[in-house]
């Protein structure tokens, strides 16, 4: 069988979920650094779903940089399916997370004017919050997308 570019087990595949857990820490950084987040529902929301990418991502890592040492393959149906699941929850809750806060962001900067000079909302680190929480999604889709293709040929 080919190797897919960000297969579990894979140096490809590590660098997909470290960049996931990257840009998932800098979205949670860069929100928990900007006062009054707690405030939002939303920004609250992005953090917990960035968490749990985090999570996520970094145990699938961990298990990459096993199976890169050992050289074992990683692509059995059970272990896949699993890859599946976990991967689409993530996904999904990245993106629900990183859209209900960008519209938060789009209301106050745009829509409200809350983020005039005469404000002291940091909304700057909002919408960086927001891009790398865009980001990790799109890099979870990607490996959704890999291992949705893996399980179809295991």
């Amino acid at each position: 069988m080919k190797e897919l570019v960000g297969s579990p087990g894979s140096v490809s595949g590590l660098f997909l979920r470290l960049g996931q857990c990257l840009f998932a820490v800098g979205s949670i950084v860069v929100m928990v650094s900007a006062s009054g987040f707690s405030n939002y529902t939303a920004f609250c929301y992005l953090i917990a779903s960035m968490g749990l990418q985090v999570l996520w991502s970094f145990g699938l890592a961990c298990l990459d940089v096993y199976a890169l040492r050992i050289k074992q393959d990683l692509q059995n149906p059970v272990l896949v399916s699993l890859f599946v699941v976990g991967d689409w929850v993530t996904a999904t809750l990245s993106l629900a997370a990183a859209c209900s806060s960008a519209g938060i962001a789009v209301l106050y900067s745009k829509d409200l004017h809350f983020c005039s000079s005469s404000s002291h909302l940091p909304c700057g680190r909002f919408e960086l919050s927001v891009v790398f929480a865009f980001i990790t999604w799109f890099l979870i889709a990607i490996s959704s997308h890999v291992m949705f293709w893996i399980l179809a040929t295991v």
